[in-house]
């Protein structure tokens, strides 16, 4: 009892709890408190211990321990294609990160949270989600697609009857959606994501220059000098150093790999965005068409920082195009927005 008033006196309100808002991500976890704004950003990554199940590490520092463990340890990704893959490690990494941000799991007091899910999920995938919300401690939960959250995040007006379009790209999968009058009215998900990507690279690199990289080096690659146009990165410098294992002798090897090369790379997967682009646009009633015409198109995401990812869908489409101020924290921010309307 004596727990109890002091955890009153610190802030916490009996049965009330907080707000958060969780962008339960593929490859990134962002936590938004109320009053506080987004107050975690974290991988989505938890090393264990495979002998005694015990934690390692989770966040960060697991993320930097990708394709490094002994054999006792592994590193696991619990997130797969914007869905719970691994539902005991996505609690634990959950109850994790939401204590590392400073927020008390108190018994009787009852946190209120909004999770972004995919729109493309099934039932049973979004029940997932909300058991691993009320295992980390929230009473009471509210789940939104990407989408929508997405478009609040980056500043567009939803409610009114001017349609919007928004591309979300993270790391499992790929939303769009168009929105009028607080609700989305065509959508499309797709599971291609900045993953996808980087296995793209990958195996292009594997198959130019018999050359094996991990997962980290492939990310890094596609930030640095990754390409959605045939004509890469503007910057002379448009290369950068692998280094990796000769899958031919088994040594240490470096190579050289040029922004027009990761073009090649994602090629297939950057077309599938496009393609789900375009699916969209064909099934938006024309009065919104118009709309959209004069507005254009909204991307966020970490995977709409791609180079030249902006201007490949321009071309493809005749719209304009731009990137949200925030790409990343977009959806955390929208559920931000979210959170003032659901919990009253």
């Amino acid at each position: 009892m004596r727990s109890l008033f002091g955890c009153m006196r610190k802030g916490y309100h009996f049965m009330f709890g907080m707000d958060l808002g969780i962008d339960l991500g593929t490859a990134t976890i962002l936590v938004y408190v109320r009053g506080k704004g987004v107050v975690l950003n974290e991988p989505s990554v938890v090393a264990i211990d495979k002998n005694t199940g015990r934690k390692i590490a989770v966040g960060e520092e697991a993320r930097k321990m990708l394709g490094r463990t002994p054999g006792n340890i592994i590193a696991i990704r619990p997130m797969r294609d914007g869905v719970i893959a691994d539902y005991e490690t996505t609690e634990m990494m959950l109850k994790y990160l939401l204590k590392k941000a400073g927020i008390k799991i108190i018994p009787f007091v009852k946190n209120r949270v909004v999770v972004c899910i995919p729109s493309g999920v099934t039932e049973v995938e979004e029940r997932a989600v909300k058991q691993a919300a009320f295992k980390a401690g929230a009473g009471k939960v509210k789940v939104v697609e990407e989408p929508y959250a997405a478009a609040l995040g980056a500043g567009l007006d939803i409610y009114g009857p001017e349609g919007n379009m928004v591309v979300d790209i993270g790391g499992g999968t790929t939303d769009v959606a168009v929105l009028s009058l607080g609700g989305i009215v065509v959508k499309k998900s797709i599971r291609v994501g900045g993953d996808k990507l980087d296995e793209a690279i990958i195996r292009y690199i594997r198959k130019e220059h018999n050359l094996m990289i991990g997962e980290r080096t492939a990310e890094n690659i596609k930030i640095k000098v990754g390409s959605a146009v045939p004509e890469g990165k503007e910057e002379e410098e448009a290369a950068v150093e692998v280094k990796g294992r000769d899958l031919v002798t088994g040594l240490p090897k470096t190579v050289v790999v040029h922004s027009k090369d990761t073009y090649q790379a994602m090629e297939e997967g950057i077309e599938a965005i496009v393609s789900a682009v375009k699916d969209v646009l064909e099934r938006t009633p024309p009065e919104l068409s118009a709309d959209i015409l004069n507005k254009g198109i909204v991307m966020t995401g970490g995977g709409s920082m791609i180079n030249g990812l902006d201007s490949r869908i321009s071309r493809e489409t005749g719209l304009a195009v731009t990137l949200a101020d925030d790409p990343i924290s977009c959806v955390a921010l929208g559920t931000g927005k979210v959170l003032k309307t659901s919990f009253r």
